[in-house]
Parts: structure tokens; C-alpha cells; sequence
């Protein structure tokens, strides 16, 4: 294998530990935050540099979750081909780029974003790449509720980026991902309930059964409707992102239900891969609603 292979293959094993596509969704979430966040269009600086950044931070902090479960994720199937398992990167790269990555975009939004971008960005990855992966993962059924904070920052973080506070808006936004968190993650963690027993780590489907499970699934779907409600009652987006929000809501439920009345194995799979499509699809009608006139999206 010549040298510009070997160089394409390495720089694929270490895009693998960014999970380029949470990534993605992250960043997107941030854009939707700072489009939300002024009137008009977000200033080019902001959306470059902010996207950047926010993005690099994602990717440090999954690079860093890669390392701390390289040893779980040798006993799960879903998992146990990821390039620290196969030992097609060790430890020391991983540490390596990830600490890398990190520095890069705590500079990149300290001098060319804003300093209070930078910290809550880093609190945010403190909290998903330690907090929750080294102490709650193990320690708690409620893990993926708990560690739902850092994971809902983003949109927070693409706020802040524009406007260097924090608003009540921005914070609804943070509620969003926050609340979704569990029944997204829960519909996996019924799924792959085996292997999370395997590797001894306390998902709710573990330690409660996945009954229960998806009792707590339909009861935060509930909630989650609710919430998504309050971008209109609260006047930042009016009826068009209403009506995408209540059907994307009328599925997510439509899924909850279905969970508790059927034994169908793969359904918390499709759960799984919808929630991903409704948290998109969600986030994109609150971003169409803003851009369109006030006399079509009848803000209250």
C-alpha cells in the first residue's frame, strides 16, 4: 500500500472518532441558534468561524468519548468496529487530535466569535466527554437525562455566538434538544439493551426492563410536544412552524404509542432513525418560519 493510500486510510480512522454525522446535527442545531438570534442574515465572520469552531469542539469531545469507551466498545456489536477497538489508531493519537482539535477551537472562539461562545462551548464538552461519559454513563440509569445538558447546548451556543448573551429564547431552544434527548436515546438503548448489559453499563432498558423503558419514552414524547410548543406561544416563530411541529409531534407520539403495544424488535430502531429526522426536520421549519414574512408565519 503506498503512502497517499495509507494517508486516505488514516485520516478515515480518525474522521471515524469525530462521529461526523452527530457532528453535523450539532452544527446545524448552532446555525439554526444564530439565524435565530437577529432578524436578518447571520454575519458571514459569525457563521463561518462560529460553525467551525462549535463543530471542532463536537468533534474533540467525540474523539475524547471514542477513547474513555475503547474498552466498552470492544464487548458491544455496534461499537466494537470503531478504529480504537480494531486497533487501527491508539490512544495516544486519539488523546492527540482530540486535544488538538479542542485548543484549535477554544482559540478560534475566543478571538474570532466571543469569550462567552468559548466557555460555555468548553463547559459543554467538559460535560459530555467527562462528566457524562467517565461518571454518569456508569453510575446512573438517568445517565442520558443528566447528561442531556451538554448535548443541548448547541443552538445555545450558536445564540450566543451572534449576540454574546444568553437569552430566554435561546434557552427554549436548549429545552428542546434537552427533552428529546431520553426518548432518542432510550429507543437505541431498547435495541441494544443486550450489549449495554454486556459491557455492565445501567441503561434504563438494564436496570428497569424495556417496559418501563417505554413508559418513560412515551411520558418525555409527551412532554417534548409540549415544549416544542412554546417557540410560538412565546412569539419566536408563528404558525407555519407550528403546523410542521405538530405533525412531526403527531409522529414521534404515533411511535411512542406503537412502542408500548407492540414487541416488534425493530421498532425502537425506527424510533431511533426518526427522532434523528424529526429533530432536523424541526429545527429546519424554525429556521423557514423565521425567514418568512410576518404575513405568512401570523407570529401571535
Amino acid at each position: 500500500m503506498n503512502t497517499q493510500v495509507l494517508s486516505q486510510v488514516r485520516l478515515s480512522h480518525f474522521l471515524a472518532v469525530c462521529k461526523l454525522k452527530v457532528v453535523s446535527l450539532i452544527v446545524f442545531t448552532a446555525v439554526v441558534g444564530m439565524a435565530l438570534a437577529t432578524p436578518g442574515i447571520v454575519p458571514l465572520d459569525i457563521l463561518f468561524w462560529g460553525t467551525l469552531g462549535i463543530g471542532m469542539a463536537a468533534a474533540g469531545a467525540a474523539a475524547i468519548n471514542h477513547l474513555i469507551d475503547a474498552r466498552t466498545d470492544q464487548m458491544m456489536t455496534r461499537t466494537r468496529n470503531r478504529p480504537l477497538p480494531q486497533g487501527q489508531l491508539n490512544e495516544r493519537q486519539v488523546l492527540s487530535f482530540a486535544m488538538a482539535l479542542t485548543a484549535t477551537s477554544m482559540v478560534i472562539l475566543v478571538y474570532f466569535v466571543n469569550p462567552l461562545t468559548a466557555i460555555l462551548t468548553f463547559f459543554s464538552l467538559v460535560g459530555y466527554a467527562v462528566i457524562y461519559t467517565v461518571f454518569l454513563k456508569r453510575a446512573t440509569p438517568q445517565n442520558i437525562v443528566i447528561g442531556g445538558a451538554a448535548g443541548a447546548a448547541p443552538p445555545l451556543l450558536g445564540w450566543v455566538a451572534v449576540t454574546g448573551e444568553i437569552h430566554a429564547y435561546a434557552l427554549v431552544l436548549f429545552l428542546i434538544i434537552f427533552v428529546w434527548t431520553p426518548p432518542h436515546f432510550w429507543a437505541l438503548a431498547i435495541y441494544r439493551r443486550h450489549d449495554y448489559a454486556a459491557a455492565d453499563v445501567p441503561m434504563l432498558p438494564v436496570t428497569h426492563g424495556p417496559r418501563y423503558t417505554r413508559w418513560q419514552i412515551l411520558f418525555y414524547s409527551i412532554i417534548l410536544a409540549l415544549v416544542t410548543l412554546l417557540p410560538w406561544l412565546l412569539g419566536m416563530n408563528g404558525l407555519v412552524y407550528l403546523a410542521g411541529a405538530s405533525v412531526l409531534n403527531a409522529g414521534f407520539l404515533g411511535y411512542a404509542v406503537a412502542l408500548l403495544r407492540s414487541d416488534d424488535e425493530m421498532l425502537p430502531m425506527r424510533m431511533f432513525s426518526y427522532s434523528i429526522v424529526y429533530l432536523m426536520m424541526l429545527f429546519a421549519f424554525l429556521l423557514l418560519d423565521h425567514y418568512l414574512p410576518p404575513s405568512l408565519t401570523l407570529v401571535p
